[in-house]
């Protein structure tokens, strides 16, 4: 199970020099493969075709696309201090509709907070 979920704002820890120490907001989890899609982070040039696409033509030309990354080279960002956390789950008992559950709640090792 991964730690980091859709829209958590991550910073790169390791690979490459050009992106090493950014943050961006995640777009997308790949749990098969163990990588992530950040916003802004490992832009990829990708040369596209003309062709007809349902709503009409499309344009053909060179797009930039973010690439996945893998999983372990981000960390959390730590809601207080702003600077990359490891994660840990503490259980809490919460109460509804009149039953009680345990829920896990990620929490920033760093400062101790909810994230």
């Amino acid at each position: 199970m991964a730690k980091i979920k859709k829209g958590d704002l991550v910073v790169v820890i390791s690979g490459s020099r050009k992106d090493r120490g950014k943050q961006g907001r995640v777009l997308e989890v790949l749990t098969d493969r163990d990588r992530v899609l950040v916003e802004g982070i490992h832009r990829v040039t990708k040369h596209v075709k003309v062709g007809q696409s349902q709503r009409g033509s499309r344009t053909g030309g060179i797009e930039t696309v973010e690439a996945p990354i893998h999983i372990s080279n981000v960390m959390l960002v730590d809601p207080e201090t702003k600077r990359g956390t490891r994660v840990g789950y503490r259980t809490e008992q919460v109460e509804r509709d009149g039953r009680t559950r345990t829920v896990r709640v990620r929490v920033a090792k760093r400062s101790g907070k909810d994230i």
